[in-house]
């Protein structure tokens, strides 16, 4: 099936206070949880964006209050994506809730060309840890990182829950709004490692939750499935 990618920009007027956040180099926090979305059907508001409107060099990703779209956030610039019917809609706005967030910031990044032997969603986890390990970063707790390039192909959907559905499933999730495969598009990905966040931020099955928004910023979304392309840039948090 194909969708139309449709971008709007919306300018929001509110005042509104940055969000502090303590550590350096950076820290990883989040509100809501999996587990109350899958076992519990709480899909209520956890978090308010406004809160962090104007919080310089904000990542952030999660799911809209409802499970009504898909929230990422690079560099303090939001991009809502909202499934409608055969559409998705961009929304450049915090004015919503999330029933799902997850957030860092991080004032500079460091790079890491990706070898062209790691292309498997796979892979590419393992290649994670192991990056940062190295290059000093305590992968005992979570870390954001940025994956940027042309990409073979990505999985991806736009949840759109329907009102009043209270069994949950992730198949269910997925092809509850619009979904599909992307093939050779340059994207920028924004993820979250983390070996002690299983049915928090991340499944059971992978310690990887990422999201992603094309180059052209006409569509993003939530990242399902992942094969890398040659020449693709990893950025890991500034530490040293």
């Amino acid at each position: 099936m194909k969708y139309i990618f449709l971008a709007l920009s919306i300018v929001m007027l509110h005042s509104c206070g940055s969000i502090r956040f303590q550590g350096e180099p950076f820290t990883v926090g989040y509100n809501g949880a999996l587990k109350q979305i899958m076992h519990q059907g709480d899909i209520s508001a956890k978090a308010n964006l406004q809160d962090f409107n104007y919080t310089k060099n904000l990542y952030a990703l999660g799911a809209v209050e409802n499970l009504k779209g898909e929230i990422q956030i690079f560099d303090g610039k939001p991009f809502i994506s909202v499934g409608l019917e055969e559409m998705v809609l961009i929304k450049n706005t915090f004015d919503l809730n999330a029933t799902l967030f997850v957030y860092t910031t991080v004032k500079k990044w460091h790079s890491f060309e990706v070898p062209d032997n790691i292309s498997s969603y796979e892979d590419f986890e393992q290649y994670v840890e192991e990056t940062a390990k190295t290059y000093g970063i305590d992968t005992d707790k979570p870390f954001p990182f940025l994956l940027e390039g042309n990409a073979n192909s990505i999985d991806w959907h736009v949840i759109n829950w329907k009102d009043g559905d209270t069994e949950h499933s992730h198949h269910k999730h997925i092809t509850s709004g619009p979904h599909g495969t992307l093939t050779e598009t340059i994207v920028e990905i924004l993820g979250f490692y983390s070996k002690s966040h299983h049915a928090i931020f991340t499944h059971h099955t992978t310690n990887m939750h990422m999201h992603f928004k094309t180059a052209d910023e006409t569509l993003a979304g939530h990242l399902d499935g992942l094969t890398l392309g040659k020449g693709m840039t990893l950025k890991l948090p500034f530490v040293k």
